[in-house]
């Protein structure tokens, strides 16, 4: 459960004086009548099949492994890893569009070691990046998302317009993504 605190802190002003000043900030708490995911009963949740597309299959293609997600912090929908791994919180508010994002940042960044910000790519630009891939892969598939996604391009993206090359970048992905978990081959016309 997210909770948010209020603390004071003393900081020093320009003059050298020293003035008290609030901040707020977010603590998650676990309570004993609360449980996690695993330690519910039941059968495991499968997520509903779409038809003209295959998770299994992308993964296999693109030569990318779903790990179990580990991570505590209950904002976290996902994380990638380089070597080609993925996790998706399995409460995640979107699985589809948290995967895809996970598979962008795999193909896209994950060379450039465990996402942290390099001289390659900024943060902004990884993260504006990997949401527009999870968008085109949403909208194309129909699949619910696409809603959060422009909010969270328009977040990161922090009012800058998308490069040429970001959006080639983004373009290729997603075909490449789309194309990977497609149960069919496209005949050589359709190509």
């Amino acid at each position: 459960m997210p909770l948010t605190c209020t603390r004071t802190r003393t900081v020093k002003k320009d003059d050298g004086t020293e003035q008290d000043e609030q901040f707020t900030y977010t603590h998650f708490t676990l309570k004993n009548r609360w449980w996690v995911l695993a330690q519910t009963e039941g059968v495991e949740f499968q997520a509903p099949a779409i038809p003209e597309w295959n998770e299994q299959k992308a993964l296999a293609a693109l030569n990318i492994e779903r790990v179990p997600f580990e991570n505590l912090d209950g904002n976290v929908q996902g994380y990638a890893r380089s070597g080609g791994k993925i996790a998706i919180n399995p409460l995640a508010a979107l699985p589809f569009k948290t995967f895809c994002h996970e598979l962008a940042h795999c193909l896209l960044h994950c060379q450039e070691t465990d996402l942290t910000d390099t001289d390659q790519t900024p943060r902004s630009v990884a993260e504006v990046e990997a949401e527009a891939v999870a968008l085109l892969c949403c909208e194309s598939l129909g699949l619910p998302g696409a809603e959060c996604s422009r909010g969270y391009i328009q977040s990161s993206g922090q009012g800058q317009a998308i490069s040429e090359r970001s959006a080639q970048r983004i373009f290729h992905v997603a075909d490449q993504i789309l194309r990977a978990g497609r149960n069919a081959e496209p005949t050589e016309a359709a190509r």
